[in-house]
């Protein structure tokens, strides 16, 4: 370890590893290096995930490593039911569990689950942990839960069955003015960004939720990509502010509604790497990879490049090139449909298999040349053209396309024209529809509606369909994410 301290004082530089962090920030502790000691802090909290968050716990605690402990809280606390059905749970101390138990900011819909988290704890070793039970029992919100579920604790074998069941059943009948959950009061959203005032708009047409957040943060306005995982990590691929070559990414933290560096390290530019005119940028996840797509045009012939972000080595590496035959990419757009990733236009469509890393050709829609927006729905892709006229679904499992039903303006929009954008919101596919005056030459209000697959039609009952906002940059392309967001921690101004 002293030869990485070593070489840090003669070089300015140190490797970092999750097998050498520890000791690495002992050793610099020790040592008063406390730049190195910082950048093993660093490196630990954007290294959390649940095969990692216990052991960093209890080092934090150990060592007193507060901006650790306070991450680790931060990451049990969102990953709350993920972490409850993993091992590393179970490891858990009883001072550690009735300690994230009681945080107000725990992400679960309902109190049973905290009750359920408990039962599991208590029931992995059951001799030396049940006599824990009734000085857990006062972080349960027992005034969060039904008549019923209060019925189905008392009546529960480990309350029937603990000899202290009357001081359980006490505990229980207690009334308690703790407040809700954060997670009680989650909503998934739409973000639309609008960089040039550094602002996100958060939206949920259904439930008439519009809330917009400006941020002190001016790599918000050099944005070039945005992913939200299946962990619902919300992560943005922006210039460095010294470098504009340099490409590093931000992470949102959702407990302080702020953006943050995270884990990946930077990257130069394609165009830096290349020398090539790049058309598109995208970031996306599959089957819980980070990868950055970009597409490159030559005067005859384009390409599709990636680099894949690789947990383990903490590196971004080059996947597999697609070659397309033809120059022309203005009308594409990639995305990913479970564990794959697609690059859709109107007379290519080619897989990527991240396990073979490998491409192959399928069968495109040929009847979409302008094809300009798409969204993954389950196993299949919605698309549809720059003017809204054609839209298609294309079936992943069976590689064929089926044609939908069209936006089909009235004569009173003659003069505008369309721009559609597809999200998928709650299991249902969404449409953002801009519209844009020919006479005035002015945008207008943007339209939101939902689509009725047994109808094929589209529809704005229901919803709050005007977007209150005409300012919108779609950072992400031509994908619109969407996340899980904790409505108490966006301090922003409703619209």
């Amino acid at each position: 370890m002293f030869e990485e301290i070593l070489s840090y004082i003669y070089t300015g530089t140190v490797r970092m590893s999750l097998d050498k962090v520890q000791p690495m920030y002992q050793a610099a502790d020790l040592l008063q290096l406390h730049y190195v000691r910082d950048t093993c802090s660093s490196y630990m909290v954007m290294s959390l995930a649940s095969s990692t968050c216990v052991d960093m716990y209890n080092f934090a605690d150990a060592f007193s490593v507060d901006m650790v402990l306070n991450r680790c809280r931060q990451w049990v606390c969102r990953h709350f039911a993920k972490f409850v059905s993993s091992e590393e749970f179970c490891r858990l101390s009883v001072d550690q569990l009735t300690e994230i138990i009681s945080h107000d900011e725990l992400d679960v819909k309902e109190e049973m689950t905290v009750w359920e988290a408990v039962v599991r704890w208590v029931q992995h070793n059951r001799e030396e942990r049940l006599h824990h039970l009734p000085s857990i029992l006062p972080h349960i919100r027992f005034n969060l839960l039904t008549s019923d579920d209060t019925a189905a604790i008392l009546g529960h074998p480990l309350v029937r069955e603990d000899p202290e069941r009357t001081v359980i059943t006490n505990l229980v009948k207690e009334s308690s003015n703790l407040p809700r959950r954060v997670g009680m009061d989650s909503l998934e959203m739409a973000l639309l960004f609008c960089t040039s005032s550094n602002e996100i708009l958060y939206m949920n047409p259904r439930s008439g939720k519009y809330i917009s957040c400006s941020y002190d943060c001016e790599s918000l306005r050099s944005a070039e990509a945005i992913t939200v995982t299946s962990n619902n990590d919300i992560y943005i691929l922006a210039e460095e502010p010294e470098d504009p070559d340099l490409l590093y990414m931000l992470e949102y933290n959702h407990a302080g509604n702020m953006w943050e560096c995270a884990r990946p390290p930077s990257m130069y530019r394609p165009e830096k790497d290349t020398n090539l005119g790049l058309h598109y940028k995208c970031l996306v996840e599959a089957d819980g990879v980070l990868y950055y797509l970009y597409v490159v045009s030559r005067r005859i012939s384009a390409s599709v490049w990636i680099r894949k972000y690789n947990w383990q080595t903490d590196q971004w590496q080059e996947c597999s090139r697609l070659k397309l035959r033809e120059a022309d990419v203005e009308y594409m757009t990639t995305l990913s449909c479970g564990p794959h990733l697609y690059f859709l236009q109107n007379t290519d469509l080619h897989r990527y298999d991240p396990d073979q890393d490998r491409w192959c050709k399928l069968t495109p829609p040929k009847v979409m040349p302008h094809l300009y927006t798409a969204a993954a729905l389950g196993a299949e892709i919605f698309c549809a053209d720059h003017e809204f006229t054609k839209a298609m679904v294309y079936h992943t499992e069976s590689d064929c396309w089926q044609i939908l039903r069209g936006w089909r303006a009235g004569p009173m929009y003659m003069d505008h024209t369309f721009t559609p954008n597809f999200f998928v919101l709650e299991n249902q596919l969404y449409l953002l529809l801009e519209q844009f005056n020919g006479i005035y030459d002015t945008a207008e209000d943007s339209l939101i509606f939902v689509y009725d697959r047994a109808s094929d039609a589209w529809s704005s009952r229901g919803l709050r369909a005007t977007l209150p906002i005409k300012d919108v940059d779609k950072v992400s392309g031509l994908l619109l994410p969407v996340a899980h967001m904790y409505l108490p921690c966006l301090k922003g101004e409703d619209k």
